[in-house]
């Protein structure tokens, strides 16, 4: 079945454009101008990834991106993988995007080989990630517990919120809690090939999750860095 893309941006041409690229690689597109526009069409039908503009008129990209997961999850009881597209070269968008539920980003001017190759590795993550007719059992490690199943994740018997995207890295640190996993090991593993030395996007996530796993995030003594090598989740402190 054609995968449909909604891209939410601003610029008309840019708009046309990339819609008219979008279908000749395969997919169906479709075009709105604003955030309030999108979750109309979300709300219509769930599009299989959405490319969204960071820098939106009124609703900007970053509280579009909260709204368009809630209504998703309320309306399909899933969550819709999104790109941002975003001109801000700052850092903190970037950060604070992933942080937030974003699957990632890709900054403008863009490269449409690159930006392809993104929609392609996020969908294929969604599929991968998607329900399975065998899963593996928990992970038990001390009192973390780890349901690849009911996709939950507890800690002291109590549960820990997760992005889906969070929630891979862990689990991939989990099946060899004890040893050290490079970051392109992690980048690989949760995101796919195409991102193999791109570490930013590992270095949020770890930051993240620190922030949900740690005592003091500031000072990690259950998730922690391997300097030159890669990060290790240590069962001594689970």
């Amino acid at each position: 079945m054609t995968k449909h893309i909604l891209l939410v941006d601003d610029d008309r041409l840019m708009r046309r454009s990339l819609a008219l690229n979008l279908e000749e690689a395969g997919y169906r597109a479709s075009t709105v101008a604003t955030a309030e526009a999108a979750l109309e069409v979300v709300q219509h039908q769930l599009p299989d990834l959405i490319l969204l503009d960071i820098g939106l008129p009124g609703l900007d990209g970053l509280d579009a991106l909260r709204i368009l997961q809630q209504a998703a999850r309320t309306q399909y009881q899933k969550e819709v993988p999104i790109i941002f597209l975003t001109a801000r070269r700052r850092e903190l968008d970037q950060a604070l995007g992933l942080e937030l539920g974003a699957d990632d980003y890709v900054t403008k001017p863009f490269n449409l080989s690159v930006l392809l190759a993104r929609i392609k590795a996020v969908l294929r993550r969604v599929e991968r990630t998607g329900p399975a007719t065998t899963e593996p059992e928990a992970v038990v490690i001390g009192k973390l517990v780890i349901d690849a199943a009911a996709h939950i994740v507890s800690l002291e018997n109590e549960t820990i919120d997760l992005t889906p995207l969070e929630f891979a890295m862990l689990h991939t640190l989990a099946l060899k809690a004890g040893y050290v996993v490079s970051v392109n090991e992690l980048l690989e593993r949760v995101w796919g090939a195409e991102y193999v030395g791109e570490p930013q996007i590992v270095y949020v996530y770890i930051r993240s999750l620190r922030q949900k796993l740690e005592q003091d995030s500031q000072r990690p003594q259950r998730l922690v860095t391997i300097r030159g090598v890669g990060y290790k989740l240590d069962p001594t402190q689970l």
